[in-house]
Order: C-alpha cells, then sequence, then structure tokens
C-alpha cells in the first residue's frame, strides 16, 4: 500500500452511503476536548452535558434514543428481510477485491462474514489474472484483536520504497480517526518484536530509511504543538531506538496553520526527495524541499529547507522521472508568461529553482481534470466530460515541443473510471469502472498491447433488467443549469407517483459519479424506488470554478441547486413531495439539515447523516477551525452573518411542521463529532417535533465498521424510507 496522507486527503474521503462516494473530514486531534468551548450560545432545550462525549447523562440520552428509533423501525416486518438483503451483498464474495502493487506483488484487504475485521493478504500479478486466485493470508486482523483484546481496525499501511518490505502499520480503534504505528514485516508476515511504534495520536509519518522517520505529531501530551485545527505542526525526525524526548526538530510550523506533515516521494528511476507540506488553510499546500538530508540525519544537523515556487491552491500527484506532478486548484500566473489555467496538470523539476512548469493536461469546457497518478514511464489521467468518467494515458514522446503523447482509452460511456492503483516499477495501473446499474469493471493499463486488459468483471449483485438510467438538467434560481443522473424504472410513466431518494454532496471540490450500489439497489430500487444523483454547485464535477461557486457566502447557490433539482422531479412527473426524500452525510449532512429548515414543505423524508448542523458554533466542535476555509468564519463579519443565516439548528422553529427526519451519527466519529446531531435532535425533542436518531458507538466518521453494523444501519433507513415513502402502495 502507498503512503497514506491522513490529513490532506480531502475532507469527507469515500465513506459507504447510499450509493455516493463521499470524501473523508479532516480529523481532529485527541489532545482537542470533546467538549465544546462553551462561550456559544445554543436554543433553548439543547443540554450542555450532550457535549460529553463520553459521559453518562449524554450516554443515557443516547441510549433513550436509539432504543425508541429501534423499538419502532426493527418492529417493522420489512426489516429482516431487509437487513438480510443489505448483509448478503456486504458479505458476497462476489465483490471486487481491489488490488494493490507492493514489493512486486499484489496485495488486497478483504472483508467478510469469516473475517468482519478483515485480512491483509498476497498473491502474484500472474495469479490475481486467474479467476480463482490463490491468496496468501498476511495479517489477520480479527486474530490480532482478538490475542491484545483491542479493538482495532486495518486504516492501511505506509512502506519504504522501494522493496516495500518494511511497513508502518496502521491501526485505529474502532475505526476512529487516531491511529497506533507499528512497524511490520511483509516478507515474515509479522510485527517487528521492538521495532518502530508511534503510539496512539493524529500523526503523520514519512520514511528516511530503514531507521528513520520523518513525525508530525503532538510530542508532549499537551496540545502546544497542535494547531488550532488539532493537527499536528512540528515535525521531528525519530530514529528506532531513540526516546521521543531526543527526536530533532527539523521544521515548525505556525500555530493558526491548518497542518504540516512530512513527504517522502519516490520514481521508478530511485530518485527521492524529502518534503515538507504546510498548509496554511484547508485549500492551500506550501512546499519546501528537505535537502541533504542523507548526511544531515547522520548526526544532529537539520538540513536546508528550500520552498518551491508554486500557487497555493495545489494537489501532488506524484513524481516521474524526478519531476513532480501537480494539480492545479487556481490559476498559475508567472511573470511574462500566459496563466495556466485552474484544473490542469503540471510537471516540475524540484530541484531547479529557475525551472518552468511543464503542462501535461489542460481542462477544455465541460471536461475537466479529475485525477492522476504516475508509473515509471507513464501518467495516468482521469478526467470528467459532462460528470462521466474518461481516462488517457500520457506517454513520454521524443517530441521536445509536444514531450507527452496523449492515449483515451476506450472504455464504457455512462460511468465513473477511478484509478485503483499504479506500480512505479512498471508501467501497470488498475482502473476501476461502474457505473448506477452495472458491477465494477478491473482493467489492467500498461502490460499489454494494445494496452488495456479488463480482467474483473463482477456478477451484478441486484437485478437491474428493468431499469434505466439518464441525465437531466435543473435550472437553479440564478439560471445555472443542474446537471442530475436519475435511475429508474424503464418503462416508469411520469405520474408523480414514484418514491424517489434525492441524494447529493455539494462541497469540497468533491466529484459525485456513477457508482454501482448493492444496497441501493437491493433496499430500494428492487422494491420500486427511484434514485436521483445530483451534481450541484461546491463539487468538482466541473472543475475548480464549479467549487468555489459555492465557497462560503455563496454556498446558498449550492442549496438553491439542491432544491431546484428536487422541484425539476415534481415538475417532470417523477415523484411529488409526499413521495420524494433526500439523503446526505458528513457535509451532506448538511446539506439535508438546511433543505430540511428552508423548504419542510417539499421533502417527506429526510436522511441526515454524521452531520454538521450548528454552524453558528462549528468552529469550536471538532476539527471544525480547519473547515473556514470552505464554510466561512464566525471570525468574518460578513461570513458570520451567513452562517447565522443558514445554520440548521439555529433555525428550528416551533410554529412549522417539518418531515419526520432520520438522524445518524456516531459516538466515536473525532471529524465531525455527535455533537452536531445530538444538538439537533434534543432541539427537536425540545419543539416536540417527530424525528428518529441513531448513535452508533463505534465506526468513526464512516458510523460502522463491519458488515453487519452496515447492514443494522442500512435496514434502518431502509424502513424509514419505506414507512415515509411507500406507505399505501
Amino acid at each position: 500500500m502507498k503512503t497514506k496522507l491522513f490529513y490532506r486527503e480531502k475532507p469527507f474521503l469515500h465513506c459507504p452511503a447510499w450509493g455516493i462516494s463521499l470524501i473523508m473530514a479532516l480529523s481532529v486531534s485527541l489532545t482537542v476536548p470533546a467538549v465544546a468551548q462553551h462561550s456559544e450560545t445554543l436554543p433553548s432545550g439543547v443540554p450542555a452535558f450532550l457535549d460529553e462525549i463520553h459521559g453518562a447523562e449524554a450516554q443515557d440520552w443516547v441510549e433513550r434514543q436509539n432504543r425508541k428509533t429501534v423499538s419502532v423501525l426493527e418492529a417493522d416486518p420489512r426489516y429482516r428481510d431487509l437487513y438480510d438483503q443489505i448483509l448478503s451483498a456486504e458479505q458476497s464474495r462476489n465483490r471486487l477485491d481491489e488490488p494493490e502493487f507492493l514489493g512486486g506483488n499484489i496485495w488486497n484487504f478483504w472483508q467478510d462474514g469469516h473475517h468482519p475485521r478483515g485480512i491483509w493478504r498476497r498473491t502474484t500479478l500472474a495469479s490475481y489474472r486467474q479467476l480463482l486466485t490463490g491468496w496468501q493470508t498476511k495479517l489477520d486482523v480479527d486474530a490480532l484483536a482478538s490475542k491484545e483484546h483491542e479493538n482495532w481496525v486495518f486504516e492501511g499501511a505506509d512502506c519504504l520504497r522501494p522493496k516495500d518490505r518494511y511497513c508502518l502499520i496502521s491501526l485505529s480503534s474502532g475505526g476512529e480517526d487516531a491511529r497506533t504505528l507499528r512497524e511490520y514485516d511483509t516478507q515474515a508476515g509479522l510485527f517487528i518484536l521492538n521495532g518502530l511504534t508511534l503510539p496512539r495520536a493524529k500523526q503523520t509519518s514519512a520514511w528516511v530509511d530503514r531507521d528513520t522517520l520523518l513525525v508530525g505529531r503532538d510530542w508532549d501530551g499537551t496540545g502546544d504543538m497542535l494547531t488550532t485545527s488539532g493537527y499536528p505542526f512540528v515535525i521531528r525526525r525519530v530514529i528506532r531506538n531513540e526516546p521521543f524526548d531526543q527526536a530533532l526538530e527539523i521544521y515548525r510550523g505556525e500555530k493558526d496553520d491548518v497542518a504540516v506533515d512530512p513527504l517522502t516521494v519516490t520514481d521508478g528511476d530511485g530518485n527521492r526527495i524529502f518534503l515538507i507540506r504546510r498548509s496554511p488553510s484547508f485549500f492551500s499546500s506550501r512546499f519546501a524541499v528537505l535537502e541533504g538530508m542523507e548526511t544531515a540525519f547522520q548526526g544532529r544537523q537539520k538540513g536546508t529547507l528550500r520552498w518551491l515556487t508554486l500557487p497555493d491552491r495545489v494537489d501532488l500527484k506524484g513524481m516521474i522521472h524526478g519531476t513532480l506532478v501537480f494539480s492545479l486548484e487556481e490559476d498559475w500566473t508567472q511573470a511574462g508568461e500566459n496563466s495556466i489555467p485552474a484544473g490542469s496538470l503540471v510537471a516540475l523539476d524540484p530541484h531547479d529553482p529557475q525551472a518552468k512548469p511543464e503542462i501535461l493536461f489542460v481542462p477544455e469546457s465541460g471536461k475537466v481534470l479529475e485525477n492522476a497518478a504516475v508509473t515509471r514511464n507513464t501518467i495516468i489521467v482521469t478526467y470528467l466530460e459532462h460528470v462521466q468518467g474518461r481516462a488517457m494515458v500520457l506517454h513520454a514522446s521524443p517530441d521536445a515541443k509536444n514531450r507527452w503523447h496523449q492515449v483515451v482509452l476506450p472504455l464504457p460511456d455512462m460511468s465513473s473510471v477511478h484509478i485503483v492503483d499504479t506500480d512505479q516499477s512498471s508501467d501497470a495501473a488498475f482502473l476501476k469502472v461502474e457505473s448506477f446499474l452495472s458491477p465494477p469493471q478491473l482493467w489492467l493499463v500498461g502490460t499489454t498491447q494494445p494496452g488495456l486488459e479488463k480482467i474483473r468483471q463482477i456478477k451484478p449483485l441486484f437485478n437491474a433488467d428493468e431499469l434505466a438510467v439518464e441525465q437531466l438538467q435543473a435550472h437553479s434560481p440564478d439560471g445555472t443549469e443542474i446537471p442530475y443522473f436519475l435511475v429508474r424504472p424503464r418503462n416508469m410513466t411520469r405520474d408523480g407517483t414514484h418514491p424517489t431518494l434525492l441524494t447529493a454532496y455539494g462541497g469540497f471540490l468533491s466529484s459525485v459519479t456513477p457508482r454501482y450500489d448493492p444496497v441501493i439497489g437491493r433496499a430500494w430500487l428492487a422494491h420500486g424506488g427511484v434514485y436521483a444523483v445530483a451534481n450541484i454547485r461546491g463539487g468538482g464535477e466541473f472543475g475548480p470554478a464549479w467549487h468555489e461557486a459555492g465557497k462560503t457566502i455563496h454556498r446558498q447557490k449550492v442549496f438553491d441547486d439542491f432544491t431546484a433539482v428536487g422541484r425539476d422531479l415534481v415538475k417532470r412527473g417523477v415523484t411529488s413531495r409526499d413521495r420524494l426524500g433526500i439523503r446526505g452525510r458528513s457535509n451532506g449532512g448538511l446539506l439535508m439539515g438546511v433543505a430540511f429548515t428552508q423548504h419542510p414543505e417539499l421533502w417527506r423524508a429526510v436522511i441526515i447523516g454524521v452531520p454538521l448542523l450548528d454552524m453558528v458554533n462549528y468552529e469550536s466542535l471538532a476539527a471544525g477551525a480547519s473547515w473556514a476555509d470552505e464554510y466561512g468564519s464566525m471570525k468574518n463579519p460578513d461570513e458570520a452573518r451567513f452562517l447565522q443565516s443558514i445554520s440548521p439548528l439555529q433555525h428550528l422553529k416551533a410554529d412549522v411542521k417539518y418531515p419526520t427526519p432520520f438522524i445518524f451519527t456516531s459516538t466515536s466519529d473525532d471529524r465531525v463529532g455527535p455533537v452536531h446531531a445530538r444538538r439537533f435532535a434534543a432541539r427537536l425533542e425540545a419543539l416536540k417535533k417527530p424525528f428518529f436518531y441513531y448513535e452508533d458507538v463505534e465506526g468513526g466518521h464512516s458510523g460502522t465498521v463491519n458488515a453487519e453494523e452496515v447492514a443494522h444501519e442500512r435496514a434502518l433507513e431502509a424502513v424509514y424510507l419505506a414507512q415515509q415513502l411507500m406507505s399505501g402502495q
């Protein structure tokens, strides 16, 4: 597995949820108090004890709410069948065993009914090509948890290049974002006795050599070395068997940064570069090269730091032939040169301060960059064309004026295309292709002629024979066209009677694209439901400008876009208010909260998952301070007025008739935290408004950590939707 960047993965990453790949929020350090700083004023009926995450009164309140919800929804005769259907899909062996290149082999992390916590296993590429793959289990997380009496959840590994023999395994307790890092030998299949160990914390690390790491964490446990957002800003060198208090400080950021973390970047030629990434705000990154590290680390010297000349908003994609590859999230204007537009992909020589960027990809009308990754000699690029996935390979060319030759890959239409992994020791890469109705396919690029080979075709997990997908447009109040996908019965009559579930995300430059979801298929579509996915502003479906249009004080456009799609569904005769439900989680949970309070007349069912709902006080809750770049800050008068105008918690009113919502969260969510959901439910309770509330103890921001928990929570949602939208049918 490759290096996991715990802090600068985009916020809110791939959380399992009713058909949306969401993006994961930045994690809050455990040293940040779980209790909010009570300078805020809360609406009446919201008790302060709910802020005590694990407090006795709070837990009693949670248990009471859970009992009420479960007693109603589990008693529904549809619950057991829905649970069994979802669990069967979650535990099916007919799922894609996503591969990763590691040390010349293929690795995969797999969970099923026999391994609910999962196994980390290995095979060869030749074996992986076979239908019956011969896997060798290297790490059994269930056995490890049982042996150590810990609630371990496997969170990935960071391995020392190029051999990838020694790795830091990342383990969390119950799915929280704090990690324990432990050194592991992939050849022996064992944790190394007295090996490198970084105790439980929010931390980032990067290998220097076999015995040396660069680490960012709260070194003395006081919180003084954490930013106001709760992330490390002090980087030190850790040497095997050296006490933490002797670790040499390499770099110190600022208290008001979002985070500072170390990176080690390699390429297939054996080049290696050490970087410091400082994030003054959520979307900005400044990169510095640490020079002379190998010789400096032999003594007590720090080496030298040289900052690269880059725009503030860039995302590092890798290194190829000694040049770093970045995507731009803002225009790059250089003296005497034409501006490079946001959404471009560029390469830059990090060793030449005078080097000019080499342009690899430029966005066009309706065609925007989604992701990029490097192999030894090529760059794999995925992009969206009118929210449909595409992919190309950039090959090095001898032509000095056009050094990179583009080859577009002939992949299925109306699909999403995702880079699963790339191999720096060859030109191989794995791509996953999926759509709402077509199960994932796995394609191998770069090992054969003409260079594209389908090696996996997953069997369907629900019957889609009578279903169809179309792409429609709604018009937002300002005239902007908002595309959305509609998954419906093939011969649907547009008489306004069809139960419809609408979902969206609308934030953090995250694109919502077609995704095969057997839970949606079995628990919703199979029962006559219609499914709509809106590509509203705030996301990345049309590049950085689409995101910028919905940031901070402009965010009402995001909410208006979503409402416009809901109204368009009714106008087209797909559904009616009494058959229309909405669902979102995390940032999408905020979207649902605003839709709930601004337009309660439009929806019959509202599912609000692991949400942000108290936007007046969000900066003092969990990792909220780190998202001011997205939402705005109460410290800014204009932004404060806007946040007050839209904050769902503060806009619940006694004289308004609301639909009955289903609110869910997780006690161990140390990103957004459960306090938002608790406060919202408590306020509804004080106003004597009906609601369902469910708080899972484990699972962190994902809400669940194994198939049984997923099936339970999703089945509760499915029963809720059936009761609200399908009654009388």
